[in-house]
């Protein structure tokens, strides 16, 4: 809820210390975050974008991936309540988007949960916190754009009766291709964009959003006349076994509401936009994924889902009877997943801007554009490294490893609410999480119940990037932190 009546901003000289001794647990207070908001190497990020560009941003983030690629996984998990994994995965998001919510408003800085955990945790659990962030803003741009080439070839199968070559349309390891080449392509158009800057890179990213709402509102309102009551019964074949394995799968969907949150140091008005971006953005978003899950299954049956990632423009092919309508989801369905990959790759650059500035990674990537105030550099590298992925790692695999990584992120995030609320209970706040405490244990606790869902493969790669990740760290990072810096 929005709290009206601030308190008086606290001066540096009553910020708590960071702690001694151990460097592990060295923090950085808030006030210093904040300070350094927005600067870069050899330049600074633009304060242009406002609190609709900050919610098209985090819907661009989310809304698409769930309901145009993993529903088709999904489906066959929990059958026609598919629908109530929707919602409680959703409910899952909430938790944690309202911890998000008092956190962007409270440190309006680019680092997102990595930089909530440093002002609370210190800078070893930021680290970990940073490190599953790259994991899941870099994974999830390869997985949404591996779901882009099926709708791809549907549309340009429906237009121009022509089908991109199998071989050059799957990842070589488990699909038997040689390269997913629309997935490298739409990184890369993606990269192009965000060199432009903040300013056009919104402009560009609310106009797809708008054409992903029409048309999944299109497909609502043609869809919902193929529904078949018997389509929903037995309304959980799997049972609640089905619903939570489904649920665990399509938090994948919900990634991105927190997008805005990257963008700390390009927003206007930052205290107050960042928080309504984020849970206006989710709330839009979960009406939209159960509506169009509620009608999808009650027009195909629940079993017919498995297979395909571009069930949607099938259903509407089914449901029309012409090839046309298909067609028309599937264009859509183009630009939604673009939009996606768009604004996921904006929120990983933005993590990697200040985890560089803070020294934790090469300096390169906080290296700022002066004429576009964009982070060209780190723009390039990351599409690189994203595009690589998508060209040849299967899609279930990265939507799984996505998935663990988010939910350890969020789960730090309702325990740094709870930190910085006993620590810094005076602190201005523009919006604070209801119910609290309830509230982030509750998120804390379903997160941990959602990670525990899913399965082992998915554990083992998770330990095996984290083990990468604590070499880099002591190898690197927590030598060149800018805090192990200052100490000297």
């Amino acid at each position: 809820m929005l709290d009206h009546g601030q308190a008086p901003p606290a001066s540096p000289a009553t910020a708590p210390p960071r702690l001694g001794g151990n460097p592990l647990f060295r923090r950085k207070p808030v006030e210093r975050l904040v300070a350094e908001g927005g600067q870069g190497e050899g330049g600074a990020l633009k304060r242009s974008l406002t609190m609709w560009q900050l919610t098209m941003i985090s819907i661009g983030a989310t809304l698409g991936t769930g309901i145009f690629v993993v529903l088709g996984e999904a489906a066959p998990k929990a059958g026609p309540a598919v629908t109530i994994s929707f919602i409680v995965a959703g409910l899952t998001a909430l938790f944690s988007a309202l911890s998000y919510a008092e956190l962007a408003g409270s440190v309006p800085v680019s680092g997102s949960s990595y930089s909530y955990s440093y002002a609370t945790m210190g800078e070893f659990i930021a680290w970990i916190c940073g490190w599953c962030l790259v994991l899941e803003y870099a994974v999830s741009v390869a997985a949404v754009a591996v779901g882009w080439g099926e709708y791809l070839n549907e549309l340009l199968d429906g237009t121009l009766g022509i089908t991109i070559p199998e071989k050059l349309a799957a990842a070589p390891f488990g699909e038997g291709g040689y390269i997913n080449l629309p997935s490298l392509v739409v990184v890369l158009l993606s990269m192009v964009f965000l060199m432009r800057g903040a300013k056009e890179s919104a402009r560009v990213n609310s106009i797809m959003v708008g054409v992903k709402i029409v048309t999944l509102l299109l497909f609502i309102g043609i869809g919902v006349m193929g529904i078949k009551a018997g389509n929903y019964t037995p309304l959980a074949p799997l049972g609640v076994t089905g619903i939570s394995a489904a649920a665990s799968t399509l938090f994948f969907s919900y990634i991105g509401f927190d997008a805005a949150s990257t963008a700390g140091e390009e927003a206007r008005n930052p205290k107050k936009d960042l928080p309504r971006a984020i849970m206006l953005s989710l709330g839009i978003v979960t009406i939209l994924y159960v509506l169009v899950a509620f009608v999808a299954v009650g027009a195909m049956p629940w079993k017919d889902f498995g297979g395909t990632e571009a069930a949607l423009a099938k259903i509407m092919t089914d449901v029309t009877g012409h090839s046309f309508w298909g067609v028309v989801l599937a264009a859509g369905a183009v630009v939604a997943i673009f939009s996606v990959v768009f604004a996921v790759l904006y929120g990983q650059t933005r993590i990697l801007f200040a985890m560089s500035r803070d020294g934790l990674v090469p300096k390169v990537f906080a290296k700022v554009d002066e004429k576009t105030g964009a982070p060209r550099a780190n723009v390039v590298i990351v599409s690189i490294f994203c595009g690589v992925l998508a060209a040849f790692i299967p899609l279930g695999e990265l939507a799984n490893a996505t998935s663990i990584g988010t939910l350890f992120a969020f789960a730090l995030v309702n325990v740094a609410v709870m930190i910085l609320r006993r620590t810094r209970p005076d602190m201005p706040r523009t919006f604070k999480v209801a119910l609290f405490p309830i509230t982030p244990i509750a998120g804390f606790l379903a997160c941990a119940w959602m990670m525990y869902s899913l399965p082992t493969a998915t554990w083992i790669a998770f330990g095996g990037w984290m083990a990468v990740g604590l070499v880099v760290y002591f190898l690197y990072g927590i030598r060149r932190s800018e805090l192990a810096t200052a100490e000297k």
